[in-house]
């Protein structure tokens, strides 16, 4: 029996799930792996999904789809739009949405293992289907691994993932070396000392505080990163204070920062804290802020050997106009932590999303920018054709390029 990849989709993307929640999405998978004839196993790194396929000597493959969603409320438009809501980790209700493509990511594994069982007699070897958690905590791929994933299943050759992306469909986007940036998220807490809004003079405002330090962590990128190096210093959220007439005691920021090598990683690393400690200093502080470190991931390296491989059978599989080098993305993956522990090759691709018409439309204007969303965007929308298609093919392309 066929299974229907585009229903698979719609009721993925009707009903996302959270970080290390995706209980109903982790048992959608797991079936579908079970009734291809896979083993499976679930509950690796709490709700993460291995499929084996077993298929006689050969090299042993692992393929990697994450399938957790987002604390964002779906405004795309779409028929089968999200309505969905979830509790974050600090007990807020959230609107929940697909907002980065997993949905397609694990319909497009299922479609691969469905393709690679359906043409056995043609390739040998061990495929390790795996549905990652908590990819957007950067979390769950280190969560499966300390689970035991090297210890209790076949230690893979290569590892393979992939990304659906604001890119025309039908496109593929491939390079070896630096494919993401490594990326650290910070939680700092600035201490002042609360009051009346009246009586400013009385206080130590950590509200003017960190505006000051949003502001100077803004140089940073701007006046100590050579222009021809890449990094990115984001304040993605600023929470402070209950009322207008009250001075809170304490302000937070949550950090983002990108960077391509540990040694730029070392040297923003350095700068941020430094002006979070100077602008609190400046501004009278008597308690030294603290900075936490939420999570850490490396930069996402294809092998070059491996990556020229799987290039040239893209190349062969959609035509040499459809494989382009997207350069180094900015965004961070925590895919390369299961090559990293294993010490084999990374393949880690893009595939597009978008219908190519309205996205040669937007770049012959010079809107795409405000035209077509990206990742993480509540507008963000993937064509379900070709996109569903050419995703289960690259993956499946690839996979038998590396399998005897």
């Amino acid at each position: 029996m066929t299974i229907d990849l585009e229903a698979l989709f719609i009721d993925l993307h009707r009903n996302p799930e959270l970080s290390f929640q995706e209980v109903r999405t982790a048992g959608i998978a797991a079936a579908h792996l079970r009734g291809l004839g896979l083993e499976v196993a679930e509950g690796i790194g709490r709700t993460g999904v291995v499929g084996v396929l077993s298929n006689g000597e050969g090299p042993v493959v692992w393929m990697r789809a994450d399938m957790d969603a987002l604390p964002v409320v779906e405004q795309s438009g779409l028929d089968y739009a999200s309505t969905a809501k979830g509790v974050d980790p600090e007990g807020h209700e959230v609107g929940v949405m697909h907002a980065c493509g997993h949905d397609m990511h694990v319909t497009a594994l299922i479609g691969a293992i469905e393709e690679l069982v359906a043409t056995k007699d043609q390739w040998s070897g061990t495929v390790v289907a795996i549905v990652q958690p908590a990819e957007e905590f950067g979390a769950g791929a280190r969560a499966m691994l300390d689970d035991g994933m090297q210890e209790r299943f076949p230690a893979p050759d290569v590892v393979l993932g992939q990304h659906v992306t604001p890119l025309p469909a039908g496109m593929i986007g491939v390079r070896p070396g630096p494919q993401m940036s490594a990326s650290d998220g910070l939680h700092v807490v600035m201490r002042g000392r609360g009051g009346h809004g009246s009586r400013p003079h009385s206080t130590i405002d950590p509200v003017v505080m960190a505006a000051a330090t949003v502001m100077r962590l803004q140089t940073i990128v701007s006046r100590e990163v050579d222009p021809h190096d890449l990094a990115v210093v984001t304040v993605g959220a600023l929470h402070a204070g209950t009322k207008n007439n009250i001075i809170p005691a304490e302000a937070t920021l949550d950090l983002s920062l990108r960077y391509p090598d540990e040694t730029l990683r070392e040297s923003v690393l350095a700068s941020v804290e430094r002006v979070i400690r100077a602008e609190a200093l400046a501004s009278g502080a008597i308690e030294e802020p603290t900075i936490e470190t939420l999570h850490t991931l490396p930069a996402t390296i294809n092998d070059e050997s491996a990556t020229e491989r799987a290039t040239a059978a893209f190349r062969a599989a959609f035509g040499e106009d459809a494989v382009v080098d997207p350069g180094l993305f900015t965004g961070s993956e925590d895919v390369s932590w299961f090559a990293r522990d294993t010490g084999v090759p990374l393949v880690f691709w893009f595939w597009g999303g978008i219908d190519p018409a309205r996205y040669a439309a937007a770049a012959a204007n010079g809107t795409l920018h405000s035209e077509i969303a990206t990742n993480h965007s509540p507008f963000f929308a993937v064509e379900i054709h070709p996109t569903i298609e050419v995703g289960v093919r690259a993956l499946t392309v690839a996979a038998r390029e590396f399998l005897d």
